[in-house]
């Protein structure tokens, strides 16, 4: 799986890979009646990409983590919807990388695990 940020491709592919089709609906005028009946008003449709890999090395994670590191920035990923690669303007969440280690001299990170939601 090729995953691009601002079209340059990350170094390794995650070894977790989910999209989500959200749909946001207006607030105020999405209730339901009395009776239970839905009146529903959407508003969009937006992707959000929840994306992990299970080891990376020092220099792998520094790429990826730096490639989104602008509040805002293109993602290209392949989307179920469309049945094939787009590219969204994407936003980051919490990225914690939990665990450490080193082996052979070089450092490798585990589990690193975060959410990209489109703008």
């Amino acid at each position: 799986m090729l995953l691009k940020v601002n079209g340059t491709p990350l170094v390794a592919s995650p070894s977790e890979f989910k999209v989500t089709i959200l749909d946001l609906d207006d607030a105020d005028s999405s209730v339901r009646t009395a009776d239970g009946t839905l009146n529903r008003d959407r508003i969009t449709v937006k992707r959000q990409v929840e994306i992990g890999w299970n080891a990376l090395t020092g220099v792998q994670i520094s790429q990826i983590l730096k490639a989104m590191k602008d509040v805002f920035f293109d993602f290209t990923f392949p989307d179920p919807m469309e049945g094939t690669y787009i590219t969204k303007r994407m936003y980051i969440g919490d990225r914690p990388a939990p665990v450490a280690f080193e082996r052979n001299g070089v450092l490798w990170w585990k589990d690193l695990k975060y959410t990209l939601t489109e703008r």
